[in-house]
């Protein structure tokens, strides 16, 4: 059991590494991931939001696209991730998508806030109704849209995920 947790350690360590050189560096804030499967690394993730100016381009999303590309899927089955911070709501939701066994992460949203990382405004605003959120949020109704997912429940060939 604690040989478990010090190779749990020596991944989480290495998530803290990147978090690290990314905030060094200038890549962008101090979040670094990394993706296990069968107890090696498969990929690997830090901060580039502001030096690629993607606002996607999280440490947890940066290592999830670099271990699915390394098993050529889009899941991560059989797979742990850990996160040098307790992922944001869009990375949850790319965790969620992905399907790994399991989730790690180092510091908190709440440490990560202190910092001025403030994600807390999210998580309210995904709980509220779309006319009161600070962006507008306006349904517009389309058949072509609707067409797309009536053509997709009738293709054959299709993998679901």
């Amino acid at each position: 059991m604690e040989e478990e947790k010090d190779i749990r350690l020596r991944f989480m360590k290495r998530a803290a590494q990147l978090a690290h050189y990314a905030a060094e560096n200038g890549y962008g804030g101090p979040f670094g991931a990394v993706v296990v499967k069968d107890g090696e690394i498969i990929g690997e993730g830090f901060n580039r939001v502001t030096s690629s100016n993607d606002p996607t381009a999280h440490a947890e999303i940066e290592a999830i696209r670099s271990a699915c590309n390394t098993l050529k899927s889009f899941q991560l089955s059989g797979c742990e991730i850990y996160s040098s911070c307790e992922p944001c709501p869009m990375c949850m939701g790319a965790i969620y998508w992905a399907r790994p066994v399991r989730l790690y992460y180092g510091a908190s949203r709440y440490d990560a806030a202190q910092a001025g990382f403030d994600d807390e405004f999210i998580y309210r605003e995904l709980g509220l109704p779309d006319h009161l959120r600070k962006i507008q949020v306006i349904h517009l109704p389309s058949t072509d849209s609707a067409d797309a997912f009536e053509y997709w429940k009738l293709l054959e060939n299709k993998t679901k995920y």
